[in-house]
């Protein structure tokens, strides 16, 4: 594996986009289930120009029946029919009310492939940036907290936690990361959440952070839980 210095993670528009697929790229793994609910999200990078750039993630305020109620994630939502034309739309759109970020100040480097989460959510990622000048103003009654992490933290292997296991003889990883703030403050990183992230770092520094011959999960792998949810 390539060894990195922080200056291999200042903000650079070319190399990052380099590594990403455009939103209708036919390369890009589009996954389609009618059981699932799908969304988008914007992958949001503080582009700083004198050091290694930031993730803005939020963590949930607890709603009932929010299924996410509480996680740490990027700025996204729910595709609606009546109001977005693309998942891009949807990404920028829900980005704009939880952070009131305006959409034409986010600026699109491109996607890759969606995710899927144990809540029968497919995530479609879309990559963006905004100057460190924005402003981000919380929707109180979506977002408790806005939390910028360096991308450094999230390159370090060191920290990057992977739990493994047997599903119908196939080898699945979820990981995981705890950011720990200069306060000691903790968040917990998950789920759909960690493995975009890993999945970035792939793509755009070739970074292999998940375990050797072990894969995420995907939509037939909950064809059994499916069956006996819709009979």
């Amino acid at each position: 594996m390539k060894k990195y210095t922080l200056n291999d993670f200042i903000f650079d528009e070319e190399i990052i986009s380099k590594g990403l697929l455009e939103y209708e790229s036919d390369l890009r793994l589009c996954l389609e289930d009618e059981r699932f609910t799908k969304g988008a999200v914007v992958f949001l990078i503080i582009a700083y120009s004198n050091k290694p750039y930031d993730l803005v993630l939020i963590r949930r305020t607890h709603r009932d029946g929010d299924k996410h109620s509480g996680e740490m994630s990027f700025p996204g939502g729910k595709f609606e029919k009546t109001r977005d034309r693309s998942y891009i739309d949807t990404a920028l759109r829900e980005t704009e009310e939880e952070l009131g970020i305006p959409r034409h100040k986010i600026n699109v480097l491109g996607s890759f492939d969606d995710h899927i989460t144990p809540k029968f959510f497919i995530i479609t990622p879309i990559v963006g940036y905004i100057s460190p000048e924005q402003e981000m103003v919380k929707e109180e009654s979506e977002v408790k907290e806005i939390v910028k992490i360096p991308i450094t933290f999230f390159a370090d292997g060191n920290n990057y936690r992977e739990r493994t296991y047997l599903l119908h003889g196939n080898k699945i990883a979820v990981g995981k990361y705890i950011y720990r703030t200069s306060e000691g403050k903790k968040y917990v990183i998950f789920g759909a959440t960690t493995h975009i992230i890993v999945h970035y770092l792939q793509s755009v520094y070739d970074l292999e952070l998940m375990r050797s011959g072990y894969r995420r999960l995907n939509c037939s792998d909950f064809r059994e839980r499916m069956r006996r949810n819709y009979k």
